[in-house]
C-alpha cells in the first residue's frame, strides 16, 4: 500500500510540495515521503482508536469522511511543521493543497474493480484491521 500511496502523492506535488518555495527543492523527495508516511500513520491512528466505521465511510466513498480526512491533513501539517521548519499558514496550505487529491483518488482506486494497485483487503491489513470483518459489514461492496 505504501508504494502505491507514494506514487499518488509523487503524481499530485507539483505546486503543493515541488512548485512551493516553503520547500527547497533538495528536500522535494523527503517532503513526498513525510507526507506519504503522514497519511499512512494517520490511517492507522483512525483504526487503531475505533474509528472504524468512519474509515469505512472513506473508503467506500459513502457519508461523512471528514473527521478522517482532516485527521489525515492535521498529521500531514504537523509533520511537515517538524520536519522542514515551515509555518502553520505554508504547511496547511500543502495539506490543503495535496491530501484531497492524493485521499480522493486513493478511494477512487481502492473502489475500481479494474485497478489492482489498491486492494481493500490489503489496504485494511496494512492498517491493522481485520478484513473479513469489515467486508462482512459493507456487504461485499467491494468484492472484486
Amino acid at each position: 500500500m505504501f508504494d502505491n500511496l507514494l506514487k499518488l502523492v509523487k503524481e499530485h506535488a507539483g505546486d503543493a510540495i515541488i512548485n512551493n518555495p516553503a520547500i527547497p527543492n533538495d528536500k522535494n523527495e523527503d517532503a513526498i515521503q513525510t507526507t506519504t508516511t503522514s497519511i499512512v500513520d494517520a490511517l492507522k491512528t483512525q483504526a487503531s482508536s475505533g474509528n472504524k466505521d468512519a474509515l469505512t465511510h472513506l473508503l467506500k466513498g459513502s457519508g461523512n469522511s471528514a473527521p478522517v480526512t482532516n485527521s489525515v491533513q492535521n498529521n500531514v501539517v504537523d509533520n511537515l511543521m517538524k520536519k522542514f521548519g515551515i509555518d502553520n499558514a505554508q504547511a496547511s496550505q500543502i495539506a490543503s493543497t495535496l491530501v484531497p487529491k492524493v485521499m480522493d483518488q486513493f478511494v477512487k482506486k481502492t473502489n475500481d474493480p479494474n485497478d489492482k494497485s489498491f486492494d481493500l483487503s490489503d489496504v485494511l491489513g496494512s492498517l491493522g484491521i481485520n478484513a473479513s470483518g469489515i467486508m462482512d459489514k459493507i456487504g461485499g461492496f467491494f468484492k472484486k
